[in-house]
């Protein structure tokens, strides 16, 4: 009976995870704020051109998404650190590059998104050449799997940002059946967060940790065996 009140039974610590990933998942919410609204306005205004803002207003968005990997990462599945330092210090650690590295996808998310939302409107009237929008619909979801990978290499490694997007995108490639499973699992929770918005206040740190461990079979790889034996040796730390 003893052991029902421990707070080191399996019970608590899952508690306590999920405790975290909704408190994660709320601070990554505030961050996206900006972009939310940018969002909100041009879709409400029908104004395709108010969507280029959102370029600029998704620059917390992304930086956020990269403290919120590095914190489900080494705070949610491995036990090490504080929630709130780990995710504000990486926050601050890739917020210059982070605003460049965000600039740069979320103008191919926007750019690549207008192209396809005008040649369906073409599709819509009739034009041939409409049809063009299949095209940026292929297109979106490969930069969308190239952001997958984007904002979590940035967690994980120091690099030049160039090296940062190329690499990421090479990694993305090379790992084709792990891609294909981590952009499916990304867009079904998109798709049940929309459907029952209530799980948002968990669906954004809870989803990035089951990416985290599809993802960290991928960055593995490309680890040092003395990078990774060090890697291996603070994650057991909490266990010993």
């Amino acid at each position: 009976m003893g052991d029902i009140f421990n707070l080191d039974n399996k019970f608590f610590q899952t508690l306590g995870k999920g405790v975290d990933c909704v408190c994660l998942s709320l601070l990554w919410m505030i961050c996206c704020i900006p972009l939310a609204f940018g969002i909100y306005v041009a879709y409400v205004s029908k104004a395709i051109i108010l969507a280029l803002p959102c370029i600029v207003l998704a620059v917390p968005a992304g930086i956020a998404t990269t403290a919120l990997y590095y914190a489900v990462n080494k705070v949610i599945r491995h036990s090490r650190g504080y929630l709130w330092s780990s995710f504000w210090h990486s926050f601050k650690t890739n917020m210059k590059q982070g605003a460049f590295v965000t600039l740069v996808v979320a103008a191919a998310v926007v750019l690549v998104g207008l192209d396809g939302y005008i040649m369906y409107q073409f599709a819509k009237a009739g034009e041939k050449s409409g049809v063009l929008y299949v095209v940026f619909f292929v297109l979106m979801l490969v930069v969308i799997a190239w952001a997958i990978y984007v904002f979590p290499y940035m967690a994980r490694f120091e690099n030049s940002t160039k090296l940062i997007l190329k690499n990421s995108a090479l990694m993305a490639i090379g790992n084709l059946p792990k891609t294909f499973m981590a952009l499916m699992f990304f867009l079904a929770c998109c798709i049940g967060t929309y459907l029952l918005p209530v799980v948002a206040i968990i669906s954004p740190a809870l989803g990035m940790l089951l990416l985290n461990y599809i993802l960290e079979g991928v960055f593995e790889r490309y680890m040092s065996d003395e990078d990774r034996e060090a890697e291996n040796e603070r994650n057991q730390e909490f266990y010993n």
